[in-house]
């Protein structure tokens, strides 16, 4: 099982320099090549580096790696692109849109992510430093840091390439891991049902719920701080605005880690499996009203999601999913379904036999009883092969 850890970079003003020039030439040369391959309609590795491979090392001055990294990193990028156009992700052929990604070539930004092999990056994990190469020669004794289970995870696990990013000023390291799963759960017991939502994130079927209250009220004092800034548009708004982003999106990820490892660790701990609602194209059905838009469409349900899968995965967990048709309002003791069983958010009441519960936890069984009949039949987990760990 393969996982991508973040780690954490910590140079020195001159070691910033030097990492932030060898991305800019890094990204100008992979830009070059991508006008290359658009020109010659050469988009594998072997007939493209006939074109650039000795103008690379030449003119942006990259060692051997780094012009194969960069001839490479282009090929990938038009292999993503093509496979974008046939999923239909830009449009129909024909469209604007459609046109205008198929009909000019490939760009890098100044700071996208460069891979390193094990030529160019090397590690000393008792020093907490790597060794890494730059345009302006091997730099040695840059800092990393991170969090001491996932630094571990690295140590023994690490294995392939990784990635040099910057965002927002700060470096980082995207290590691949390969982990060796657990012996998978092939008999569970039952399934820990999980209902995700807005004003409870996720309410389990053994009577765990966590609560978004307190989190959507924060969401919503940034949303409305970024709004403020925004429409100011001074310098010193615009410097504000610049330091909070992406407060939002980190939050809920570190959210969405925390909830996703208490079920999974729970559904290990009781011998069951989880039972997840399959919640593709849900933006798409939903039907909401104005307001209530922007959070449904801010919130990460598919990262949870995800979450949850490949913790589960790792610790040998099952995962199924099920129809997400009517869970709200079906009652999970007679099973009889009725809008009206769902008077308000909070609440279930059963018009035919009575039954009355939370209504996110009645659900919740509901997706539990459906994951067991789902793995009857033979349903298996769709866990990725790859996550980021925040």
């Amino acid at each position: 099982m393969k996982l991508v850890v973040r780690v954490k970079l910590l140079p020195t003003p001159v070691q910033a320099a030097a990492l932030e020039a060898t991305l800019h030439a890094c990204n100008e040369a992979a830009t070059w090549v991508a006008g290359v391959a658009f020109t010659t309609k050469a988009m594998k590795p072997l007939a493209l580096r006939k074109h650039t491979y000795q103008q690379i090392k030449i003119r942006w001055g990259l060692g051997a790696q780094a012009a194969q990294h960069a001839i490479k990193k282009t090929c990938d990028a038009y292999t993503t692109l093509r496979a974008n156009l046939r999923a239909g992700n830009y449009g129909k052929p024909g469209s604007q849109r459609y046109e205008n990604a198929s009909g000019k070539p490939v760009t890098f930004r100044p700071q996208a992510a460069q891979p390193y092999d094990d030529r160019m990056l090397s590690w000393q994990h008792e020093e907490r430093t790597v060794s890494i190469w730059t345009v302006s020669g091997r730099m040695t004794g840059v800092v990393f840091a991170g969090e001491a289970g996932q630094l571990a995870v690295v140590a023994a696990h690490r294995k392939g390439e990784s990635d040099l990013l910057c965002q927002g000023g700060q470096w980082y390291l995207l290590v691949t891991c390969d982990i060796t799963e657990a012996q998978p759960n092939t008999h569970p017991v039952g399934f820990v049902g999980v209902d995700l939502g807005i004003v409870n994130i996720a309410t389990t079927s053994t009577g765990k719920r966590h609560s978004g209250r307190r989190l959507n009220r924060r969401r919503e004092a940034d949303r409305t701080l970024r709004s403020k800034l925004q429409k100011k548009g001074t310098k010193s708004a615009k410097r504000r605005a610049k330091k909070h982003a992406g407060r939002e999106a980190r939050r809920a990820r570190d959210i969405n880690h925390k909830i996703s490892k208490h079920i999974a660790a729970e559904a290990q701990r009781t011998g069951r499996g989880i039972a997840l609602e399959d919640l593709t194209g849900i933006r798409e059905r939903a039907r909401l009203r104005k307001p209530q838009r922007t959070t449904l469409h801010s919130w990460s349900f598919h990262q949870l999601g995800a979450f949850i899968a490949y913790k589960a995965k790792r610790a040998g967990v099952p995962v199924v999913y099920v129809d997400p048709a009517y869970t709200s309002r079906e009652c999970s003791k007679c099973h009889h379904i009725d809008k009206r069983n769902r008077p308000s958010q909070a609440v279930f009441t059963c018009r035919s036999c009575g039954f009355a519960e939370h209504a996110d936890r009645n659900a919740s069984h509901n997706i539990s009883h459906r994951g067991w009949y789902a793995w009857v039949r033979g349903a298996e987990s769709q866990a990725p092969a790859l996550t980021l760990i925040a």
